[in-house]
């Protein structure tokens, strides 16, 4: 199936009333050079143009048709327009499967109507392409003709009818706004934009995913084609959550899940309009960024100390060379400090040569990414002319030097969008308020980063288990064992049935110990656990107080000179399947809510890098003069896990190690506490 005469089309058919002729109207507007033939059952003339009655009196077979009609209509006439051959169909309609029972089943009938035809919709506004001027959309719309431009695919038809009306200098190529999905989903559309040479990027407003794999595919295809992606998810609080399943009866999915994934494909997420914006005008005029390193010029420091402070993670503003240093003092005032930020103050403002001087020996120092903070004054009664010389002398330097790098605004009523589309001519960005601008700095360097990684390999393929599929919960000593056969060092432990044979197994194990009470999940908040034993005694004492609440006991030595404890724990998520959680661990976890979510398979890279973003990651640097903790080793435990469930992904239900106790470096992981449930195998 062919979506590239709807998404091209050199022929329109418009179906309605408002609706139709608002695309007829927005076509015309945009200059479509194509044929467009309104079809209306009583009105002769539409906007000067013939109107037909039917599918039937058409003078052809439409590349596109826009049917803005009620949605039993929408059936009878997307039938007609694939008996025809129609090139696709946009369905305005709503009514479908947002609506219940009814409307699920006139879906269905819309989707057996259709056949072998593309459809986009029902339940949206439809397609913007800018490259053509076809507005198969039923409203106004705030964007102009394009030579080439971003895609942007959007779940929210109001959103994108928003993302129009935009005066920030994005160039659009694309719009699409995708309602019900019906034929036409959000990884289709990331194929086919992807494909398109006059498109640059693509920007994804999502409330749902439908099909994880086959998200995955197109994310990668549209890698493998150098198109960049960014993204906003919403449903990340719970209110949002619910808006989301009600307004589209479909599932919102993990947000942190979902967050991880993106982070895997290298899909940039954003969490703002205005960011999303940014990050897509970075992305189409440099594209992803291979780092963080950023260089920063103005004439007011106050305006620099807001952009530090915003840097935030990923980003930063390295100190410049003495090499650097010297070439700048030789071309600026005897005032100007010679650093990174670079307050160059007002010395000859309006002199394009000797700004571009200026800003030429302050870029040769070889930044990731440069940033000229510039606020325009009103285009409206302010002159903005006197601008001039910084703005080109910037221009110049980026070119001289080789340079990539943005004009950036201080916040978004001093952008110009005149000046916006001037400056991306010369291959230069202009940013709208330094919170977005930096967001879309930071979305090129996320994506940047990933694609100078090797792909992750496919998302693990996890079976779905029936919910009537019994569950077994291990014990402590069962799920350690277990754990043992990964090649996961556990502590030395008996199993002791009284406090006779507790006592012989610590005599044994050697002393200091600790008993636990089997059977028991949470065995520290019911005084199930003793530690740091130092004789049979404490053992006997230890086991006696236990009785009421357990008749197994698991002896073990004690583990000493622990440097930080880890939790490592796989979950399981009804869109996502298994997946790994990794967090600072201890009595405090619940409370810190320290941890991060991998999907699988993983690899050791992405394990490390998961470590590093621990709020707890300094204790395992070494922390006020402790030694290091052992990472390789907790890295070997962690990849034995996925190991574990890459070989067999129905065994697993859930595992909890709680804590993972690192030693110093070179000395190990011990896996103290573990809680394993399994599910068990249908008997035949």
């Amino acid at each position: 199936m062919s979506f590239e005469r709807l998404l091209n089309p050199r022929t329109i058919a418009a179906f309605g009333g408002a609706q139709a002729q608002e695309v007829i109207r927005q076509s015309d507007r945009m200059g479509y050079e194509g044929e467009i033939w309104p079809v209306h059952p009583k009105k002769t003339d539409i906007l000067g143009r013939k109107v037909y009655r039917s599918v039937a009196d058409l003078p052809g077979s439409p590349d596109a048709a826009y049917v803005g009609v009620n949605r039993y209509l929408t059936i009878d006439i997307v039938r007609e327009l694939a008996e025809v051959k129609a090139g696709g169909a946009v369905c305005y309609a709503t009514g479908f499967i947002e609506a219940g029972e009814e409307g699920s089943e006139l879906q269905e009938q819309l989707l057996e109507a259709s056949g072998s035809m593309p459809l986009i919709g029902p339940n949206c506004y439809g397609l913007l392409n800018y490259l053509n001027g076809a507005m198969l959309w039923p409203d106004q719309q705030g964007g102009q003709r394009v030579e080439e431009g971003v895609a942007i695919i959007t779940m929210s038809s109001n959103v994108g009818f928003n993302l129009t009306m935009q005066r920030r200098g994005l160039p659009i190529a694309y719009m699409v706004s995708l309602g019900n999905k019906l034929k036409f989903d959000i990884h289709d559309a990331i194929q086919i934009f992807a494909q398109q040479e006059q498109v640059t990027a693509i920007g994804l407003f999502m409330e749902t995913m439908s099909d994880l794999k086959a998200f995955e595919e197109a994310v990668n295809f549209a890698r493998e084609l150098k198109k960049p992606i960014v993204a906003i998810k919403t449903g990340h609080s719970e209110v949002g959550k619910k808006i989301v399943v009600s307004h589209t009866a479909s599932m919102a999915g993990s947000d942190v899940l979902m967050s991880a994934l993106f982070e895997r494909l290298g899909v940039a997420r954003v969490n703002s309009l205005e960011a999303f914006i940014e990050a897509l005008k970075v992305l189409h005029v440099i594209g992803p960024l291979n780092g963080g390193r950023i260089g920063a010029m103005s004439t007011s420091g106050g305006d620099l100390t807001l952009l530090a402070d915003a840097l935030g993670p990923k980003l930063s503003m390295p100190p410049i060379s003495e090499k650097t240093a010297k070439r700048i003092r030789k071309v600026v005032h005897e005032r100007v400090v010679a650093a990174n930020p670079l307050d160059y103050q007002m010395f000859d403002w309006n002199d394009e040569d000797q700004q571009a001087d200026k800003f030429s020996a302050f870029l040769s120092e070889g930044f990731n990414f440069s940033l000229c903070l510039l606020d325009y004054p009103r285009d409206d009664y302010c002159d903005q002319s006197t601008w001039n010389g910084a703005e080109r002398g910037f221009v110049r330097a980026l070119q001289n030097t080789d340079s990539k790098g943005a004009i950036l605004t201080t916040f978004a009523d001093t952008i110009s969008e005149t000046v916006a589309r001037r400056l991306m001519k010369d291959g230069v960005v202009m940013l709208a308020g330094i919170d977005d601008g930096v967001a879309g700095v930071r979305a090129a360097v996320d994506i940047g980063r990933a694609w100078n990684q090797p792909p992750a390999p496919p998302l693990l393929d996890v079976p779905d288990i029936p919910l009537e599929q019994a569950v077994l919960v291990m014990n402590e000593a069962d799920s350690k064992r277990l754990l043992a056969q990964t090649n996961i060092q556990i502590p030395g432990a008996k199993i002791a049935a009284d406090s006779e044979s507790a006592v012989e197994a610590a005599n044994e194990i050697g002393y200091p110990v600790v008993v636990k009470a089997l059977g028991i999940p949470h065995k520290t908040d019911v005084g199930g656990v003793r530690i740091n034993l130092k004789n049979s005694s404490e053992v006997l004492k230890a086991v006696k107080s236990m009785e009421k609440i357990s008749d197994t006991y698991l002896i073990e030595s004690m583990i000493s000179d622990c440097v930080a404890e880890l939790l490592v724990g796989i979950a399981r998520d009804d869109q996502f399947g298994l997946y790994l959680v990794i967090g600072g661990g201890g009595i405090l976890v619940e409370m810190m809510k320290d941890s991060v979510s991998l999907l699988l398979p993983t690899t050791r890279e992405r394990v490390f890098s998961a470590l590093e973003k621990l709020k707890c990651a300094p204790l395992l640097q070494g922390f006020r003069g402790a030694p290091p903790a052992d990472l390789d080793a907790a890295v070997d435990a962690i990849m034995g896990l996925s190991s574990m469930i890459e070989n067999d992904p129905s065994l697993i239900n859930e595992l909890d190690i709680n804590p993972l106790m690192l030693m110093a470096e070179g000395q190990g992981a011990i896996a103290a506490d573990a809680l394993i449930s399994v599910n068990k195998k249908p008997e035949h």
